[in-house]
């Protein structure tokens, strides 16, 4: 075991795409994943499992079919199982997700945004 704490800045400068969460860590059978977005995701749903988004910087509206919430620079939102949403940020945006192993980012919904799985950094 290596005991050393993963930082978050070092992590973030080892990719550049957005939308594209990069696995940091697991804890049971969830990962942490690090990911940059900028602009308006597609709306989607994850029918199986809850997901938590914490913005690390920036600012991240995360929009629902009956509202939406804004979340800042040390805020988090637990987005329950199917609930369908729609994560948007007018500027560059670093946020962590937490969720279950094997997770696509896009939900139900087949788009050019859907990510490569289970991809470490």
């Amino acid at each position: 075991m290596k005991y050393e704490p993963i930082n978050f800045n070092e992590k973030y400068g080892l990719f550049t795409e957005t939308w594209s969460p990069k696995v940091i860590a697991e804890m049971n059978d969830y990962q942490f994943k690090l990911a940059k977005v900028e602009g308006e995701f597609v709306w989607h749903v994850h029918d199986d499992t809850d997901e938590t988004f914490v913005v690390i910087s920036g600012t991240l509206v995360i929009e629902f079919r009956d509202g939406g919430v804004t979340l800042n620079e040390g805020e988090m939102f637990v987005i329950p199982k199917g609930v369908e949403h729609r994560p948007i940020a007018e500027n560059l945006c670093k946020i962590l997700l937490i969720e279950p192993k094997g997770i696509i980012n896009t939900g139900d919904s087949d788009s050019v945004l859907t990510a490569d799985n289970d991809v470490w950094i």
